[in-house]
């Protein structure tokens, strides 16, 4: 618990004005519920501050020091105070927190853990705010103390100005840095705050559910939930923000055998009927939660929306036998082995060629019906913040697959990564119109059957050897379009950065295993056959020069090696010349907001930044 030690001892009416907004601070952290519970003793003792003006220093036995002079009022004090707890909670002096691959400098560490900290209680818009957001004045990602370290050392030096700090602009609001702890059990500060976060969150997502906490009422479907909320960091957020219902007269009505989610509307139906234990409801529950992170109502794309939804089951229920997550329940599930590793558009791909044995398949909803609710279902967006629950889900598998990585909780398909990070860049409608032209260019590859890599053979006739499906060579050979990149001055990093990236995206999704890239600027620059993946990581953009892009189109036009009916993609700001003259099947990638200096023959996508 947090203990406020001060000189004042008679009644508060007496107290001086400065006191009493310490007082009053202190007052408004103890019943916060995520600081509340912490522990902390105060002392309002100047003499480890090192000016008149420094507010507050924390050491690494839990010890805050703050200035009471200062004219602050109640909810600056309650920030200072809480940023003082939050470097313990967060484990700053922990000597298993620091810099183990650089040099460690304690006052680069400090200013790295200031900034998470001010960052941290920006999200949770925690009183009065003394320093300004760091995300606007750093180009990182500010959600890693290592990483942010890592950015402060190689560009402010090792002596940065403190001015993210409690203490002066030259000196640390963290005393004992020099020999920091070594805990030989559990940081206690830090379990103590993994509590109260946990606390917190249970009792948040349970009030607005309308349930009780009481051990009593819980149920497996609630335990459940309750796991991911404290044990798995990835669909915890997911987890917190859906409403799940159990209620079986609705599930009748519905037609929900086991589970189905709404994503429109937030809400996971369970039907406890089923009778699954707690076990087998993990399973079920993250099953849900990830069609819904993943977006996959959104990307059927004109698909047969319950065909789509099978192929979905069969990539989502592959992950989680690999992620180890609660037991795999023998009713509604739709798991093949041999099906391990396709994406859910090839497994679909597949399936539509025995649409009729597929129709017939129990999903978690029941047999003929997919659990994952359509256009029909009421649409439910969430304004309160400006953001769609769409966004808000995705968001949520973004950050929980951050901490999950760091935290160390589980093994992650490379399957499941790649989409989450695919994210990054949410599908908008020029997406949709882009992923339509590769549709029309590149339908799906046909496989035939070939010994020549064998398929897995049965158990009852181990000695038969059968044959595998493969693709036709010439058909990957001649599977391929050329990117024409205007790389002028007047293109930026980031422009290009995300129209490459849609590009490669759909390129991967529909089998193109080579990209032709030119650059072009006053010259064309042939960088040859680049994979998706090459053209997503490693690719180097040369050039920065005018914009002539003649050279670049009449280059993949003539070239021997490139196919004579492959399409061309563009991909410039529009600033180019009015005469462009394009023979092949082709298309303009552009940024919204531009337009082209003529009249263009083929299709123009424009992309938001």
């Amino acid at each position: 618990m947090i203990h406020l030690h001060d000189k004042y001892y008679y009644a508060q009416k007496d107290i001086p004005k400065k006191a009493a907004a310490l007082r009053a601070g202190y007052s408004m952290v103890s019943s916060y519920p995520l600081f509340g519970k912490l522990n902390g003793e105060i002392f309002t003792k100047t003499s480890h501050l090192d000016q008149k003006g420094s507010i507050a220093c924390v050491a690494k036995n839990g010890d805050i020091h703050v200035n009471d002079n200062l004219l602050l009022t109640e909810k600056e004090w309650a920030y200072a105070i809480a940023h003082c707890l939050l470097h313990l909670a967060f484990g700053h002096f922990d000597e298993k927190m620091l810099p183990q691959d650089e040099i460690y400098i304690p006052a680069v560490w400090n200013k790295a853990c200031d900034i998470y900290i001010t960052r941290f209680l920006a999200d949770i818009r925690f009183a009065d705010p003394l320093f300004a957001d760091p995300a606007n004045a750093y180009p990182i990602r500010l959600n890693d103390e290592a990483k942010i370290y890592s950015y402060l050392l190689k560009n402010e030096g090792e002596n940065p100005k403190q001015d993210y700090g409690l203490n002066t602009a030259r000196s640390l609001d963290m005393t004992g840095l020099d020999h920091p702890v070594n805990y030989k059990g559990e940081n206690p500060y830090a379990k103590c705050f993994a509590d109260a976060i946990t606390n917190s969150v249970k009792s948040a997502v349970s009030t607005a559910g309308g349930h009780s906490l009481e051990e009593g009422n819980d149920t497996p479907v609630k335990k459940a939930a309750a796991w991911f909320l404290s044990h798995y960091p990835l669909l915890g957020g997911l987890a917190a923000s859906f409403h799940i219902l159990e209620d079986p007269v609705l599930c009748q009505k519905y037609e929900i055998q086991i589970a189905a989610v709404d994503t429109t509307k937030g809400i996971i139906y369970a039907n406890p009927a089923c009778g699954f234990s707690e076990e087998e409801w993990r399973f079920v529950l993250a099953h849900e939660f990830l069609h819904a992170g993943l977006c996959h109502q959104k990307r059927c794309m004109g698909r047969d929306f319950y065909l789509w939804n099978i192929a979905c089951d069969y990539v989502v229920n592959d992950w989680l036998s690999e992620m180890e997550i609660g037991v795999m329940p023998k009713q509604g599930l739709l798991y093949d082995e041999t099906l391990h590793g396709m994406s859910a558009e090839s497994i679909y791909d597949q399936i539509v060629k025995e649409m009729r044995k597929y129709k017939k398949l129990m999903t978690f909803r029941g047999y003929g019906a997919g659990d994952l609710f359509g256009d029909n279902s009421p649409h439910f967006t969430d304004l309160s913040h400006g953001i769609t629950l769409d966004e808000f889900f995705k968001n949520s598998l973004r950050e929980g697959l951050d901490y999950h990585i760091t935290s160390e909780r589980g093994y992650l398909p490379l399957g499941l990564v790649e989409e989450i990070k695919a994210l990054s860049s949410p599908p908008i409608p020029w997406e949709v119109q882009l992923a339509e032209w590769f549709d029309e260019r590149f339908p799906p590859l046909e496989k035939y059957r070939s010994y020549a890599r064998a398929s897995r053979r049965q158990g009852a006739t181990p000695d038969i050897p059968r044959p595998g499906y493969v693709i036709n060579e010439k058909d990957r050979i001649s599977r391929t379009f050329g990117v024409v990149i205007d790389t002028s001055g007047s293109m930026s990093n980031r422009k290009i950065g995300l129209a490459l990236g849609a590009a490669a995206s759909y390129a991967r999704a529909k089998d193109v295993f080579f990209i032709r890239i030119i650059f072009c600027d006053a010259k064309a620059t042939d960088a040859g056959y680049l994979s998706p993946d090459e053209l997503m990581g490693r690719v180097k953009v040369t050039g920065r020069g005018g914009t002539i892009l003649q050279p670049g189109v009449d280059t993949l036009e003539k070239a021997e090696d490139f196919p004579v009916n492959g399409p061309i993609l563009i991909v410039t700001d529009g600033m180019i010349e009015p005469d462009l003259k394009i023979k092949r099947d082709h298309a303009f990638l552009i940024p919204k907001g531009s337009r082209l200096p003529f009249a263009p023959k083929g299709k123009v996508f424009y992309f938001h930044e």
